[in-house]
Order: C-alpha cells, then structure tokens, then sequence
C-alpha cells in the first residue's frame, strides 16, 4: 500500500517592489518651524495693526471690553428663555442710558467744581502758604534759626503753594480728558453699535475661533484660555465694582466733610482704584491739601483722612474679599507696569489691553514654569564626581 505523497505547497510569487514612498514634507522640524513662524508672524501682524490703526480701534477695543464684561448676565438671560439678540439690546441699551444720566446729572457738577476750582486757585495757593510760613516759623522757634532759617521757610513756603496749584491743574486735565473721550463721536456712536454685534454674536464668535485651533494643541490651548478668562473676568468685574464702591464712598463721604470739590475728587480717586496704590494716594494729597486751603482749624482735615483711611479698610477687609480675593492671580507691581508700559506704548487703548495682555502673559509663565519643573532640564539630579556632567 502506497502512502500519497504530499504535493509542496503553491508558494505565492513575492511582490515586485515598488519606488519607495516620498518623504513626507511636514517632519518634526518642519513642523515645530512652521510653529514658531506662524507665533512669530501672529506677534508681528497685532503688533502693526495696533502701530498703524491705534488711532481708530478705541472703539472696537471699548466695544469688545463690554461685550466681554457683559456675557455672563446675556447668557443667563438666554437661559431664562429670552433671545439672544434681545438680550444684547436689552443690556446696551440700560448701558448707554446709565451713561447718559451720569452725563446729564453729574456732568454739570463736576464742571462747576472745576470752574470753582480754578476761581478759588489762588485764594488755595496763598492759605497754603500762610500755613506752611506758620509752620516753619514754629519749627524756626523750637529747633533755632541755625535749622530752619529765612530762606527755608521762604522756600518751603513757595513750593507748598506751587505743588498745590500742579496739583490741581493736573486734576483738572485728568478730569477734563477722560470727559473729553466721552465726547468723542466714534464712542459715543460706534461703540454702542459694535458692542450690540459682538455681545449678540459672542458664543458663535467664541465656537469659531475654537474651531480654528489646532487639533494637536487643542486640549491645551482651551485650558490656557480658561485660565485666562478666569483671571481676567475676576480682576475686571470685581475691580470694576470696587472701583465704583470706592467711588460713591469718597464722594459722598467727603461732600457730606464739608469739602467743596469732594464729589470731583472722590469720584477721581475712587476710578482711579484699578491702578492699585495711585487713586487712593493721588485723591488722599488732593483732599488734604484742599482741606488745609479750606478749612481754618485741624478738625476738617482730619474728617477727610478718617474718610480715606475708612476707605482703605472698606478696600482692604470687605470689598477685596469679596469681589476679588484668592481668584485674582495678578501682583500689584505687575498690573502697574502693565498699565504705565501700556500707556506709554499705545496711550489710551493701551491702558484698555495692558491688563488682558498681562494676564495672558501670567498664565503662560505659569504653564511654562510648571513644565519646566517638570522637566529633566530641572529635575536631573547633578553630576557625580569624576563623571561628565
């Protein structure tokens, strides 16, 4: 009997290799150069746009700031049912008529105080002198003339009165040009308008640019903006009420000490509290110095200190707390030299964007500075002896 044998296996023919496959053109160094072009080319467009049409984008800026500042309550009006368009009218329009009814009530206040101001100016310079002159020549008698003689009580007594006149002159130009923006036709036209569209417009404006980001670097991205908008929704928002706490608090605190410009003043110092430190010292030597002008004896100058130094602790124990507190992750030093840089770069829209830009740059620092710790660059332990490092 014989055994079939069996037949070898049908080996396939191997296939007939073919050209190799092109080198694809997006290697990692391309890509990571294609990165840094794009940031590096993105830096520079904003850069000149901001050199070329700074001029004219201080409404576009204003209008994004409100549409920003007022998202949450038209979001939460979209969620109670009403539309999203009607909300954005419903918010600007109670906007522009807050706007006007400070124009029309307190407007002419404020510009018969800085008339009255510059009638009394001079009657302000000449009792800040007698009370320096009485000053030194009280100092004169218990220290002797060899400290304080003739000519330094003369001195003194000329610069009391000059710091107070550049004093208020230079109130006078805050004042009168912050009004004078106001008076600008493209804000008072063109900035409720583009506001209008951008806070209508805002969730699909937000969904777009999301869609525009890279895929790789999208998780990443949205985190960092998160953090972003955190930081900035609560420096803006709880900075803007403090500011305008602060404000009503002075004014009506030193009108109700007798002060005759204190409505002015306290308005001032209270809107100028978002510079940490500036509004609070600049209105501080602006009613002390007024009220010695003014007022004959100790007693109303030192109603107007215990209004600011109840102002600092109204700050300082309630309204930082509870407006601002642990979520504003922006040191006082690094908000002032964003706001002076700012301003000394782009004048008044530089202002507008130097707090959102320096909290963007803080965020990114911090995300860099945990990867860096991170990293082996930091994390490597050194170098045994007698091995290269």
């Amino acid at each position: 009997m014989t055994l079939p044998v069996a037949s070898p296996p049908i080996l396939a023919e191997p296939p007939v290799p073919g050209p190799p496959p092109p080198p694809s053109p997006r290697g990692p160094g391309t890509t990571r150069l294609q990165r840094l072009g794009l940031l590096i080319g993105l830096l520079v467009a904003a850069w000149l746009m901001l050199q070329l049409f700074a001029s004219v984008l201080l409404p576009f800026v204003a209008a994004a700031g409100i549409a920003y500042f007022l998202d949450p309550p038209a979001s939460r009006l979209t969620r109670g049912g009403m539309p999203r368009g009607g909300a954005a009218l419903l918010l600007i329009t109670a906007l522009v008529a807050l706007g006007l009814l400070f124009a029309l009530l307190l407007y002419p206040l404020i510009l018969s105080q800085i008339g009255l101001l510059i009638g009394r100016l001079p009657a302000y310079v000449g009792s800040i002198r007698e009370f320096a002159t009485d000053v030194m020549a009280r100092l004169q008698e218990r220290l002797g003339p060899e400290y304080v003689d003739e000519k330094l009580r003369d001195l003194v007594a000329g610069q009391a009165g000059t710091m107070l006149s550049v004093v208020a002159s230079a109130l006078s130009r805050l004042i009168g040009g912050s009004f004078a923006l106001f008076n600008v036709l493209s804000l008072m036209l063109v900035t409720p308008v583009v506001a209008f569209y951008l806070l209508r417009d805002w969730p699909r404006l937000v969904a777009q640019v999301d869609g525009w980001l890279p895929r790789r670097y999208a998780g990443v991205i949205r985190a960092q903006a998160r953090e972003v908008d955190r930081i900035l929704s609560a420096w803006l928002r709880g900075q803007a009420l403090c500011c305008i706490i602060l404000a009503v608090f002075y004014a009506a605190g030193l009108s109700a000490a007798g002060l005759e410009l204190g409505l002015t003043v306290g308005l001032s110092a209270g809107m100028l509290s978002f510079i940490p430190y500036v509004g609070t010292i600049t209105g501080a030597v602006t009613s002390i110095g007024l009220a010695c002008a003014q007022f004959p004896t100790w007693t109303g100058v030192a109603v107007v200190t215990c209004v600011f130094i109840a102002g600092q602790l109204l700050e300082g124990y309630i309204i930082y707390p509870r407006f601002l507190g642990d979520r504003v992750e922006l040191h006082a030093v690094w908000v002032i030299f964003a706001l002076f840089a700012g301003g000394a770069a782009f004048g008044f829209l530089g202002v507008l964007l130097a707090v959102p830009v320096a909290a963007t740059i803080g965020v990114l620092a911090r995300f860099w500075l945990r990867r860096y710790l991170n990293s082996p660059l930091y994390l490597e332990p050194p170098a045994r002896p007698g091995h290269e490092p």
